[in-house]
């Protein structure tokens, strides 16, 4: 008999932030399966078992999964975020897709949660208010020619923009790369936002302009908001900026 998968969003960090759907889908599980940094967010019990696996798993971690699942335990396979956005919920899909007939028996829930763009967009005021799109700027999975056409199209096509990896020890040039494109399309006054850790002790945010954008304002952790043409900055003197793209688009685009 076929047990139950929950794929499950913790959200970018703040265990306020993890949502009522997700905590009673993770106390419901036997058998929890993530990256390290994610399964210690949780307060487990004696009776449930952590399956703590390296980022770069995620084929052998959802097969894992999916083997307990269709054995018929309750098992819980844990992102940061939402579960769905560059995270474990298409790599049990791509899983299940290629695995053996029982998989596809497996109940699957897949948990929304928060993810990091939303939070980062939040906290600095509404960026992603009107037309975006996000984008990995990891090429492990996919050629960074491929990478810079997105990122060059969604410029000239006016969405604001949530990168997500956007530099890590292997890729240390690649952020820098993705300034340029958009700076040879985009006005240099464009707002960028630098979110880290939001929710976080660490929490970092900071906005510059398009032209002061540098690499090494982020890592890992970091999520890049990049505006549009019509985003603006409200300064209010003591009190942050707010940093939003108008809801009404003008008829030039």
């Amino acid at each position: 008999m076929s047990g139950r998968l929950f794929v499950i969003g913790l959200g970018p960090g703040d265990p306020a932030q993890i949502t009522p759907e997700a905590s009673e889908a993770v106390s419901a599980a036997s058998h929890l399966l993530g990256y390290k940094p994610y399964l210690d967010r949780l307060d487990l019990r004696a009776d449930q078992t952590a399956l703590a696996s390296d980022n770069r798993e995620e084929l052998a971690r959802a097969g894992a999964a999916l083997a307990l699942a269709a054995k018929g335990e309750t098992v819980a396979m844990v992102s940061g975020g939402d579960a769905g956005v560059f995270a474990m919920a298409a790599a049990v899909c791509e899983a299940i897709d290629a695995g053996p007939p029982d998989w596809r028996a497996v109940d699957l829930v897949v948990v929304p949660g928060i993810t990091a763009m939303l939070a980062v967009a939040a906290r600095a005021g509404a960026p992603l208010g009107n037309d975006f799109c996000a984008v990995s700027l990891s090429d492990n999975l996919k050629p960074w020619p491929v990478i810079e056409k997105r990122l060059r199209l969604a410029a000239e096509a006016g969405f604001a923009m949530a990168l997500y990896n956007p530099i890590s020890k292997a890729r240390p040039h690649q952020l820098g790369n993705a300034f340029s494109i958009l700076r040879a399309v985009l006005p240099g006054s464009i707002p960028v936002v630098f979110g880290r850790g939001v929710g976080r002790a660490d929490e970092r945010l900071a906005v510059v302009s398009l032209e002061e954008a540098m690499p090494e304002m982020a890592d890992m952790a970091t999520c890049i908001i990049v505006g549009n043409a019509h985003t603006r900055i409200v300064e209010r003197g003591a009190r942050p900026a707010l940093v939003y793209t108008p809801r009404s688009v003008p008829a030039d685009g």
